[in-house]
């Protein structure tokens, strides 16, 4: 199936992100020099903002169709995504200041400055969603103008309570961040195009290292301190596609043209479970595990050994069910 340009743009604009989690973590573990690391740094978080506000503007540009398009569109979005930007820088310079203030006139009370340091950069970021901005970019301006100050502002103890806490959250987020990741792909039906993969991961390595090449050999010409050819190689590979894609791609509601094909007659009516089902079974897969570590005879143990037995008795055609899947679950 071809590919519209919006489409194209769309899809371009979900992968162009790149993962500073992995990047960041590996990072501080082999020590590298604070000019690479400030690089990396820097290109993850602003990529993820700007992905993110071209992944909508594309969207838009999709529902209005390619053929309606017009030169008050294209304006229209440029417009959009400078004041998204400067929107979202603003945002985060506000919260910031006001972080700044309530840390400076609370020095008695010790308990409210590290309350401060966490509410004010999320307010930043709801603030942002609220108004259309980017809430991505009020986030981080917002922690990087309060940063000097704030840090000023607090005690030994509310400093040292807010490093480590950050550390603790950061770590505890990552790894919620890709179980979850790996808990809504596994359910979900995939469909493989193995060239369409190879294709994209080809050129997201090949156009990576174009990319970087280019632009570095462009910057050493007008920089006092230059990138190596180890920098260059350090900034090719640690351009991951980051963990926003998935989010963006789960989003995208892909409209498929099949009057070339045949429609089904009747297609199943699809129920989204609620928190509470989902909780409940994921719940249910971890006692039974439990309970077959421990040897355990439970209600979980019961009903999975019968699942089981279900699943694998005959039907009346002699083959096992035709969802070849447990009939309960």
């Amino acid at each position: 199936m071809p590919f519209s340009i919006c489409q194209s743009l769309t899809f371009a604009a979900s992968i162009s992100s790149v993962d500073p989690v992995a990047v960041i973590g590996v990072f501080e573990q082999i020590n590298v020099n604070k000019f690479l690391f400030i690089n990396v740094f820097g290109e993850a978080l602003f990529n993820d903002a700007a992905a993110v506000t071209l992944y909508q503007m594309f969207i838009k540009f999709s529902l209005i169709g390619p053929r309606n398009l017009n030169f008050l569109h294209y304006f229209v979005s440029i417009l959009s995504f400078v004041i998204i930007v400067i929107g979202g820088v603003l945002i985060g310079l506000f919260f910031a200041a006001i972080s700044c203030i309530a840390t400076k006139y609370t020095t008695r009370f010790r308990i409210f400055a590290p309350v401060f340091v966490f509410v004010f950069p999320y307010m930043s970021y709801l603030t942002g969603e609220m108004f259309g901005t980017s809430a991505i970019l009020a986030l981080i301006v917002c922690s990087i103008s309060m940063k000097k100050v704030v840090k000023s502002n607090l005690c030994d103890d509310s400093y040292m309570a807010v490093k480590y806490f950050v550390k603790l959250l950061a770590q505890s987020s990552e790894a919620i961040v890709f179980l979850f990741l790996g808990l809504s792909l596994v359910p979900q039906t995939q469909i493989w195009d193995w060239k369409f993969i190879s294709c994209t991961i080809a050129s997201c390595l090949i156009f990576r290292a174009i990319g970087v090449v280019a632009q570095c050999a462009w910057l050493n010409r007008y920089r006092g301190k230059k990138f190596s050819f180890v920098d260059q190689f350090v900034l090719t590979y640690g351009g991951l596609r980051g963990i926003s894609i998935r989010p963006l791609l789960f989003w995208l509601k892909v409209e498929r043209d099949d009057d070339d094909g045949a429609q089904p007659a009747v297609e199943e009516e699809k129920k989204d479970d609620t928190p509470d089902e989902k909780l409940d079974r994921y719940t249910d897969y971890a006692m039974a595990g439990l309970e077959t570590i421990t040897s355990g005879a439970g209600k979980h143990f019961l009903r999975k050994a019968l699942a089981r037995h279900l699943h694998n008795m005959p039907t009346r055609s002699g083959t096992e069910s035709e969802e070849g899947r447990p009939l309960l679950t």
